[in-house]
Order: C-alpha cells, then sequence, then structure tokens
C-alpha cells in the first residue's frame, strides 16, 4: 500500500503558478499510475491529471495546458506544475494512485484569488 503526503499548496493570484509534490512511500509508487485529484468546496473530488508508470500523461480539459505531471521514481515523488492558475483551480488538491485507493492523505490547499 502506498502512503502520501502532498505539499506545496498556497494562496497565489490568478495568473501565477504553484508547484505540487506528493512523496509517497511504499515499494510499488513506480509500478502505479498516479494521478493528481482535486476537490473544491461542495464539490465532488475530481481527476485532475494522471500519469502512467512509464510517463504517459493525460488531463482533465480544465487544465490542459496550463497544468503539467510529472513523477520521480527514484525518488517516489510525483508533482504538479500549474501555472496559469485561476479562480476556479481553489481546491484542496489530493494525490493517489489511479484507480484510487482507500487511503487518502491531508491533501495540500490550494487557494487562487482573483
Amino acid at each position: 500500500q502506498v502512503q502520501l503526503v502532498e505539499s506545496g499548496g498556497g494562496l497565489v493570484q490568478a495568473g501565477g503558478s504553484l508547484r505540487l509534490s506528493c512523496a509517497a512511500s511504499g515499494s510499488s509508487f513506480s509500478d502505479n499510475t498516479m494521478g493528481w485529484y482535486r476537490q473544491a468546496p461542495g464539490k465532488q473530488r475530481e481527476l485532475v491529471a494522471a500519469i502512467t508508470r512509464g510517463g504517459v500523461r493525460n488531463y482533465a480539459n480544465s487544465v490542459k495546458g496550463r497544468f503539467t505531471i510529472s513523477r520521480d521514481n527514484a525518488e517516489n515523488t510525483l508533482y504538479l506544475q500549474m501555472n496559469s492558475l485561476k479562480p476556479e483551480d481553489t481546491a484542496v488538491y489530493y494525490c493517489n494512485t489511479w484507480p484510487p485507493g482507500d487511503y487518502w492523505g491531508q491533501g495540500t490547499q490550494v487557494t487562487v484569488s482573483s
């Protein structure tokens, strides 16, 4: 089972950038497709981006061209570079396998002001 710790969130103005990190423990990180998810207040959690163990990436339409997911299998770390942030990107961001496992980390809050 992979355990996950997200970091890198914060408050940023619209148009700004943030880089999220997810430190994963457990031997199966490199074997799994990993994803970044987010949950805005009053909304369901949604998949934002995913990357296979071979590096194939997929993005939600709402973030395509602005966000970049990457991974470092040697360091068991997942990243999300977020550029051109919009107020609607405000949410708690989580990492997990895809499909997601039952365990979720605490997430990291991203707040984008207009």
